[in-house]
């Protein structure tokens, strides 16, 4: 592949198949629907650490709003290149909220793994150790998956980058 060829891929990438970005999609608004659902519902059950609740409610919503965000026309830049002030609000929204939701998921790691792990038994004698176990695990393994999924990113990625400075090494066209 030619180095102008190269830029051109880099600024156009391929579009994912449909049904793989619907999946993906479906599986971004599924996770904070969850975690809503879970913040809500076990609200007052961790006097351990009364934020992780809190957390995944915002979280969750937040995410959801980007998830959402992303799916409307607005989010798109037009393809004959002119600028749409529209999709410049858009931009700026979606940069402040993964901003909030970075700086979010830092306390959130810190609120999480700081009582790991907690007292999953509810008794009348110590009741402030207690965190209920299905709120916590949720809280802790999807805060997990993020770094997993970092780590799976950022492995793939470097192969990726391995691979086409292995065959761009071979490539008869360039003039090094």
């Amino acid at each position: 592949m030619s180095n102008t060829r190269l830029v051109q891929h880099i600024r156009r990438p391929p579009q994912p198949p449909p049904p793989l970005l619907g999946c993906s999609k479906l599986f971004l608004c599924i996770m904070p629907i969850a975690q809503i659902a879970i913040g809500a519902t076990h609200l007052h059950d961790c006097p351990r650490q009364h934020y992780i609740p809190i957390y995944l409610i915002v979280v969750g919503i937040f995410g959801l709003v980007l998830a959402v965000l992303s799916c409307l026309p607005c989010a798109q830049e037009p393809t004959d290149g002119t600028p749409n002030p529209l999709s410049r609000v858009c931009t700026i929204w979606n940069s402040l909220t993964s901003f909030f939701l970075f700086c979010w998921f830092i306390a959130g790691n810190v609120w999480i793994y700081s009582i790991y792990q907690p007292n999953y038994t509810k008794n009348s004698t110590d009741i402030d150790s207690y965190c209920n176990k299905t709120l916590y695990l949720f809280a802790f393994w999807t805060t997990t998956l993020v770094y997993i999924l970092l780590a799976v990113f950022l492995i793939g990625g470097c192969c990726v980058l391995g691979c086409m400075f292995l065959c761009g090494r071979a490539d008869p066209d360039d003039d090094v």
